[in-house]
């Protein structure tokens, strides 16, 4: 294989489960073909990780369960595995691009100590508005967003309670956050992080397209779960958003070519300065 191809490792979360969303990242990856070839590393069940020294960019998907629990062994290298690219990006001069996706977002987030991880007092399921904060206005991230922009959500808890001092200290920013929801009390949940220039992580799903949603509901079971938890109102716009070119496709279509875009513009410009 040349050593012109930018290789890009897939951490998949997923616990082995049926899933939509490992579909949709090598759908959105594919798109930047012939530059780019990846492959897929099996973390929570075979306890899989790339040798750093092979791969360039990094994808860790979202995945089933509780963030704050792990087996005591795929956890605590998964956690070792993030604490040597940051280490290899302080001492390197090609740096190794990530983007935490969901779970792993929420890994990330405990592991450096940025946030507190909750479990959330119902699930959250659907097409969610994201509001830029002030730095995500200009993050590269989002580029090609409006704000706010539409995603797809689905999880069972939440990073909030940032602790702002060691965002500071590690200069890291939160770029975005939930919708406002003045009818409750609760704390906006964090929803984009950028960790360092070249650490990023979503909690909500950047990959999802229509098609991996309408997947979801043929799930009878599943469809009804969601009716009941939205209402048949909310339950029908949301169908409405899904075929909007504006809400959910655009964001599928912007963030994560975007983090490819910016990492892969990156890695060629340093390599290149390097070889002359």
């Amino acid at each position: 294989m040349s050593n012109k191809i930018i290789k890009i490792a897939l951490l998949d979360m997923y616990k082995g489960e049926p899933n939509q969303g490992m579909r949709c990242i090598i759908d959105v990856v594919n798109r930047f073909s012939p530059v780019i070839s990846f492959e897929i590393f099996d973390v929570r069940v075979k306890c899989e990780l790339p040798d750093i020294k092979e791969f360039d960019i990094y994808i860790s998907t979202g995945g089933p369960g509780n963030p704050l629990i792990g087996d005591g062994n795929w956890d605590v290298k998964y956690y070792a595995f993030i604490d040597t690219l940051n280490k290899w990006n302080s001492e390197n001069a090609v740096k190794k691009h990530v983007l935490f996706i969901c779970h792993s977002f929420q890994m990330a987030c405990l592991h450096f100590g940025l946030a507190t991880v909750t479990r959330r007092n119902d699930t959250s399921f659907g097409v969610m508005t994201i509001h830029k904060t002030k730095e995500g206005v200009t993050d590269p991230l989002f580029e090609g967003l409006a704000d706010p922009f539409y995603a797809i959500d689905s999880r069972d808890y939440q990073v909030v309670q940032p602790k702002l001092s060691v965002f500071a200290k590690k200069g890291a920013k939160i770029i975005s956050l939930e919708k406002i929801r003045d009818h409750v009390q609760y704390e906006r949940a964090i929803m984009a992080v950028r960790f360092t220039d070249y650490f990023v992580g979503t909690q909500f799903h950047p990959e999802a397209d229509p098609i991996s949603f309408v997947s979801h509901l043929r799930n009878k079971q599943a469809k009804e779960k969601i009716r009941a938890m939205k209402g048949k109102r909310k339950f029908r716009n949301m169908l409405e958003d899904l075929l909007d070119d504006d809400k959910i496709y655009r964001t599928n279509e912007t963030l994560i070519p975007n983090f490819l875009r910016t990492a892969i513009n990156d890695l060629m410009k340093t390599k290149k300065m390097l070889s002359n």
